[in-house]
């Protein structure tokens, strides 16, 4: 017996043999990722990242602090743009906000009971709403995994929706948890429901519990990006997450987000990474020199 669900995800292209996909990926690194490795690309990445603390030591004082390293950077590096956003918790949103002096610089926060999403839909839908009253700009929850092994796509779409609604003007990133669903056909599965309940972003993990990006997987989300943008006409983002440190790592994403989405998705209303430890890599080699600023 057919569903909506299935059907959507039935009629998709997106390749979902892991070889199949593990190939091309080598293919596209190979013949593009040198290419990439440049200043305008590192400072591009830069500004794409969320910028993020999501410990169990985060307090009040340790997030304010946290906040005015962004307000530093506009006044010590004035000639680079800053990073996209800043991603905390939600109980940090009013002080992020109230600490935050750059215009251009959106606060993110994790919701939904993150980075399980295992709680009542009412403490969702009441920590998301809190969460955007403190003045979040984007909300960042987790696709729930639990109710997908189940295959009650059902539960799972509506409960996007529901959150989605909740943001109101906030955009919805789902966070996928890709080191988890593992396969691609899983990877594709979880995006297009997540495409079709109001995603305004794909993002790849928590970072927490399960492994983090992979190129692969950022290609399937990519790939199903792509397909829904050509069938619907909308534009929905994407944000790498879990694990992504290094200069190279970062370039490696953006070179093959370039190649399946182009140039279009290459501005940071729809290309994101979250870190902690990138930031400053990024600029030490953006300054040419050790930078320890963040």
């Amino acid at each position: 017996m057919s569903d909506k669900y299935r059907d959507t995800i039935a009629a998709s292209n997106v390749v979902t043999d892991d070889e199949k996909v593990k190939k091309t990926v080598a293919k596209i690194l190979v013949d593009h990722l040198e290419e990439n490795k440049n200043q305008d690309v590192y400072k591009f990445l830069f500004n794409a990242i969320d910028l993020t603390t999501l410990n169990s030591t985060d307090s009040p004082q340790s997030v304010a602090k946290f906040v005015e390293r962004v307000n530093a950077f506009e006044e010590e590096y004035g000639e680079l743009k800053n990073v996209a956003a800043i991603c905390v918790y939600p109980c940090f949103a009013q002080i992020a906000r109230s600490v935050l002096e750059v215009s251009d610089v959106d606060i993110a926060c994790v919701s939904g009971s993150f980075p399980s999403s295992q709680s009542f839909i009412e403490v969702k839908v009441a920590e998301t709403a809190l969460a955007v009253e403190a003045g979040a700009d984007e909300i960042d929850i987790v696709f729930n995994l639990g109710n997908y092994y189940d295959g009650d796509y059902e539960s799972v779409c509506d409960e996007i929706a529901e959150l989605k609604a909740v943001c109101r003007d906030a955009r919805l990133k789902v966070i996928l948890e890709t080191g988890a669903l593992q396969t691609a056909a899983d990877i594709k599965a979880a995006s297009i429901l997540s495409l079709y309940s109001g995603a305004d972003f794909l993002k790849t993990s928590t970072g927490k519990g399960y492994p983090g990006a992979s190129h692969e997987a950022a290609y399937v989300m990519a790939k199903c990006i792509k397909e829904y943008h050509d069938k619907t006409g909308n534009m929905v983002g994407i944000k790498i997450s879990g694990g992504v440190a290094t200069t190279e790592d970062a370039v490696a994403y953006y070179t093959v987000v370039k190649e399946v989405l182009g140039e279009k998705w290459l501005t940071n209303e729809y290309f994101r990474i979250g870190a902690s430890r990138l930031a400053n890599n990024l600029l030490s080699d953006i300054v040419e020199k050790e930078v320890r600023f963040f």
